[in-house]
């Protein structure tokens, strides 16, 4: 079944098998064909940001040298692409070529495979950033497979790690009828609510996330738990966990500290007629909270 969201559409080939073939990476990064996917700061590199369309360069000795990183992400139209972390530059190199660009800003405007490939390589270079050091004995780790295992560098230790993503559980609520709940943050753009969110915790299964945040964050309680979909966030490192729940309580107690432009009810009627500016707006169209707040409003 192919999904709808953003972000999970990687057509390219990923070709696993070759991140330990040390030989072939090596042809590969030597290689005039290879491209490099340019991250800088956590940015993606695009010649256009108006109408944005996957940027890569060719290989560059110098670069790929100076660069603390370096990802085989797959094969891209049977070329090799290999992210490279350019975020040690004050000013980052290829500006005569392009813009360094947010995907959260510009991911809605790419084919979904080009997203998908941009995302892929903004997650690595988040882990690799947060991984420079050995979580059992805290040497420091050094990259290998291809860039996707970090080892550690103590030789009594020896620990690998392996890329880490945070699941997250998000829910809509709604009450049977044609109401739903909706919460805002602070850091969320002026007007922009969304449904509810929160991390999985250790020793918890998914439809007990979803409960205990619906519960703690706006104080009621919930049945007919229904899994939706999935989809990778790499902002910075989630898989968001799409739900939907049926309200079985209906008075909200807005937990504040969680949601601090609070929660309320909100009717099909208010949201189809969404204004979209200041005042209220839904969330980007890049998110699975958009998605099933879209489909809910249409059934």
């Amino acid at each position: 079944m192919e999904s709808l969201n953003f972000y999970d559409r990687p057509k390219f080939d990923k070709a696993g098998h070759l991140r330990t073939d040390n030989a072939w990476l090596e042809r590969q990064i030597a290689s005039d064909s290879s491209q490099i996917v340019p991250i800088w700061r956590s940015r993606n590199f695009v010649a256009d940001i108006e109408n944005p369309r996957l940027t890569t360069m060719p290989m560059n000795e110098s670069i790929l040298n100076d660069s603390p990183v370096i990802v085989f992400l797959g094969l891209f139209n049977g070329t090799a692409h290999f992210a490279v972390d350019l975020s040690h530059y004050e000013k980052p190199p290829f500006c005569d070529a392009g813009r360094f660009a947010d995907l959260r800003v510009i991911g809605t405007l790419l084919p979904r495979d080009e997203s998908s490939l941009m995302a892929f390589a903004r997650a690595h270079m988040t882990w690799h950033k947060r991984h420079r050091f050995c979580g059992c004995c805290g040497a420091a780790t050094k990259s290998k497979n291809g860039g996707h295992v970090r080892v550690c560098t103590n030789k009594n230790c020896k620990t690998s790690c392996f890329p880490r993503i945070d699941p997250a559980v998000i829910m809509l609520i709604h009450d049977g009828s044609d109401r739903i709940i909706l919460g805002r943050k602070k850091t969320m753009l002026p007007g922009q609510h969304s449904i509810l969110a929160g991390f999985v915790e250790p020793g918890e299964s998914l439809e007990n996330a979803v409960a205990r945040e619906v519960f703690e964050e706006v104080g009621i309680e919930i049945t007919d738990v229904q899994y939706h979909s999935s989809q990778p966030w790499p902002f910075p490192a989630n898989i968001m966990l799409g739900f939907t729940a049926r309200a079985t309580t209906f008075e909200l107690n807005v937990d504040y500290n969680e949601l601090e432009g609070g929660a309320r009810w909100f009717s099909k009627e208010y949201l189809r007629n969404s204004p979209e500016n200041d005042t209220f707006r839904l969330p980007r169209k890049d998110s699975i909270s958009r998605r099933l707040m879209t489909e809910w409003i249409e059934s």
